[in-house]
């Protein structure tokens, strides 16, 4: 599955973990539904009390699909304010486009950073290539709340390849960290956000199991892309919990978190793949329609107002479209 690997043996590794381990608070499965012009979604954080996932708002795994020719879809144009997006291609191809001068190709182990802030439009989509041939499209997007003293920020945009993330050890070698965002154990990624948070996809081998420290002023939560295991430290039942793909563990307090890999896994699954996020808990009202993500009602009418009149702007006149053949 992952585009960006590495020989564990030859990493950094993670330190010695110590500290309470976090206990396992719920573990959720996520219904699937279609997002866009109709491309499949696992919605991760159905469920789920919002006050868990703060400063995260939303999360859906897109795919896992091989898609026939002619078939990948994408969204068209459209607006966000008051949060930032985090988008990560595991496999596959995604165009970027907004229309304050952000954009790029998102492809195999890439990431983008997108603070939507005041107000922005912009349009993710398959290019020509992959449409017309089809192939493998899998990834995550990620909304990540702003403060209300942020939401009015000018927007920004980070695109950053599969090569910028940092890669780790596990401290026996059986499992790769890639740190896409934030700082897990004094290792930084390469996306900047403007939460305090981390986020990280994890592979562990059949059988391993990895301790990892974790910023205990974070919250914690942990989404299996692939594979089955536990999480949790102790017997499986008792203080661990079995977890498989398409669920979401909620983690509790505590200083480093627990994962461990069943040693069968699926005929299609050579490990456990599991996609790691926490971060500074905002603590403000959240009031969510559609593509805005505002403290209060007032905020989102001011947000559909702003955006009925232009001054989110307007789509650039070199525009990528979605390629429909």
């Amino acid at each position: 599955m992952p585009a960006i690997t590495a020989d564990t043996l030859t990493l950094p590794r993670l330190s010695e973990a110590v500290g309470r381990s976090r206990p396992v608070k719920s573990v959720t499965s996520g219904p699937k539904a279609y997002e866009g012009e109709g491309f499949p979604v696992t919605r991760a954080f159905a469920g789920v009390p919002p006050q868990e996932l703060d400063p995260f708002v939303h999360m859906d795994q897109m795919g896992e699909v091989e898609y026939a020719p002619m078939e990948p879809k994408g969204t068209p144009w459209h607006p966000h304010r008051g949060f930032e997006t985090f988008t990560y291609m595991i496999d596959g191809t995604f165009e970027h486009q907004d229309n304050h001068g952000g954009g790029g190709v998102i492809e195999n182990g890439a990431t983008q950073y997108m603070t939507a802030g005041a107000g922005i439009l912009h349009i993710e989509t398959p290019p020509e290539s992959l449409v017309m041939s089809g192939g493998v499209f899998h990834g995550i997007q990620l909304w990540i709340n702003l403060p209300g003293s942020k939401k009015m920020i000018a927007p920004a945009y980070q695109n950053l390849e599969g090569d910028d993330v940092t890669l780790l050890s596990s401290q026996d070698g059986g499992s790769l960290l890639r740190v896409l965002a934030g700082e897990i154990d004094g290792h930084t990624g390469p996306g900047k956000s403007q939460t305090p948070m981390s986020i990280a996809h994890l592979t562990v081998a059949p059988g391993a199991s990895v301790s990892i420290p974790w910023n205990p002023m974070f919250n914690a939560l942990a989404y299996v892309l692939a594979g089955e295991g536990s999480v949790g430290e102790g017997e499986v039942g008792a203080t661990a919990a079995p977890i498989k793909v398409g669920q979401l563990a909620v983690f509790g307090q505590g200083d480093r978190l627990v994962i461990t890999a069943n040693e069968k896994q699926d005929s299609r699954t050579s490990a456990m793949e599991v996609f790691l996020l926490g971060g500074q808990p905002i603590r403000e009202p959240v009031f969510q329609y559609g593509p805005f993500v505002m403290n209060d009602k007032q905020g989102v009418i001011q947000a559909m107002e702003d955006f009925h009149f232009g001054r989110f702007g307007q789509i650039p006149a070199d525009a990528i479209q979605p390629f429909r053949g």
